[in-house]
């Protein structure tokens, strides 16, 4: 019922197809391809758009970027010193979540057949790739579902790679590229204690390494530094928590989307930049059609009697008042997904455990306290306002930022891990690219299975020994 289309607030208008390109174009230098000389490495690089090295893909338009820097000339024969510390970098990726076979770890291990150019641009794919992969996610935007839409400020990997070959000490700056949080350093040492752990092996999907693996990936999805004062609503917690200098200062249930993959909360980041006080709720035309008009042919006086008019373009409009779909407050926060925070009349709902029942927004538990910790105003004021009775839009002092996630694993305000329910089933699919396997390998990787062929972040964190499905 709350998937809004206010006339107060600004429509989304974001197209997801530019949001993508202007990723690319911010990580990959868009527009530019840069001349080289004819040289034997240049001419490999730029011989195809998909180029595969030994039987494994690698990322040319990064690779580009990196030599350009070189004169396309190789890299690593003259730093040796270097590429064995990137490497064991890359080596270690499972301390990340992050399978290590991404990132050609098998060929470089035992590459001794490799030839010269193979091993160099593998050697520089490896470490650029496991950079990106911890400056961006190993997911980035543009091969995620629309409503997976954060994603942290763009890096320059292939200068963070130069920076780090001049540094005294290389793993450690490439390292550097994945979040400092507090929360991913927390889940960084879950996943060591349960790897640790003696509570035996899970196989299903919800085993704890694979949950905290998921759940690093999407810490990577996130600013590197959170703003300190900041509201975060956690879908799948089905709860809201504002922080003020970085501490939590408030918390309440909120209600969430439907399982239903249409009417699911995505995951986005946005601006509170005001209250508005008694909206009226702008149904939107695909909930009219689906929803409204069915009950309208059941009972010719629905519209009248709960106060609503159908609008020349499909849509209806619900007056405002304590019984309007938005309750009588709502958080302006602008985005292409037209989701807001906002009040609802059917206060009971929070006493569900299971809150999923809206159609995308999220309805807020106790939506004037919230209120005035956001204006920065006693509560008489926020309750003054209302009463009024006329919708007024009251501008927020600063506006604050709010990030709605879907973490499935988080640490709470004690620092101990709490496990949720991915009832979206998007865990999955995140696990699925975090453990894909390039396709066509290297002989020499498939014949030693103990060392280059192994299945990565599962036989790394899941082989014997490392046994899974502790609960914190």
């Amino acid at each position: 019922m709350t998937l809004v289309r206010s006339q107060i607030s600004t429509r989304g208008t974001v197209v997801r197809s530019l949001l993508g390109l202007a990723v690319t174009c911010a990580l990959a230098a868009c527009g530019t391809n840069p001349e080289h000389a004819n040289t034997e490495l240049g001419n490999l690089i730029d011989s195809t758009p998909q180029l595969t090295v030994a039987g494994e893909p690698v990322n040319v338009v990064l690779l580009r970027r990196f030599y350009a820097r070189h004169d396309f000339e190789p890299v690593w024969t003259a730093r040796q010193a270097e590429a064995s510390s990137l490497l064991k970098a890359v080596l270690r990726a499972g301390e990340n979540g992050l399978d290590p076979e991404l990132f050609h770890a098998g060929l470089l291990r035992q590459g001794t057949n490799l030839s010269p150019l193979d091993r160099e641009l593998l050697l520089s794919d490896a470490f650029l790739s496991y950079g990106d992969a911890l400056a961006r996610g190993a997911v980035p935007v543009e091969r995620r579902k629309d409503d997976e839409a954060l994603t942290p400020e763009p890096v320059d990997v292939a200068a963070r790679l130069d920076a780090a070959i001049d540094s005294p000490d290389p793993a450690a700056a490439i390292d550097g590229l994945a979040p400092s949080t507090p929360t991913y350093r927390a889940l960084r040492q879950a996943l060591r204690t349960c790897r640790r752990s003696p509570a035996g092996r899970d196989s299903g999907e919800a085993g704890c390494l694979r949950k905290i693996a998921v759940n690093l990936e999407r810490q990577r999805w996130l600013p590197r530094s959170l703003p300190p004062d900041r509201v975060l609503v956690n879908v799948a917690e089905e709860r809201l928590v504002l922080y003020r200098a970085d501490r939590p200062v408030f918390s309440t249930r909120v209600i969430v989307g439907q399982d239903v993959e249409r009417n699911q909360s995505p995951e986005f980041h946005a601006l509170i930049d005001a209250s508005l006080y008694n909206p009226p709720w702008v149904v939107p035309s695909d909930i009219v059609e689906r929803e409204i008009l069915p009950k309208i042919r059941r009972d010719p006086d629905y519209l009248a009697r709960n106060k609503m008019v159908m609008l020349a373009n499909g849509e209806i409009e619900q007056r405002a008042g304590p019984d309007a779909g938005l309750g009588l407050i709502m958080f302006d926060m602008p985005n292409r997904f037209d989701v807001y925070l906002h009040d609802t009349p059917d206060q009971d709902l929070f006493k569900r455990d299971n809150r999923r029942i809206s159609h995308g927004c999220i309805r807020v538990q106790n939506p004037r306290d919230f209120a005035a910790l956001l204006m920065r105003q006693p509560l008489d004021v926020i309750n003054q306002g209302i009463a009024k009775g006329t919708t007024t839009r009251n501008a927020l002092p600063v506006p604050v930022p709010v990030f709605v996630v879907y973490l499935t694993a988080l640490p709470d305000a004690d620092g101990v891990l709490q496990f949720h329910p991915d009832f979206y089933n998007r865990d999955a699919e995140i696990w699925r690219q975090l453990k894909r396997r390039p396709y066509g390998r290297h002989p020499e990787a498939q014949a030693d299975n103990r060392r280059a062929s192994s299945t990565g972040l599962l036989a790394a964190l899941e082989g014997p020994g490392s046994p899974v499905g502790r609960a914190f």
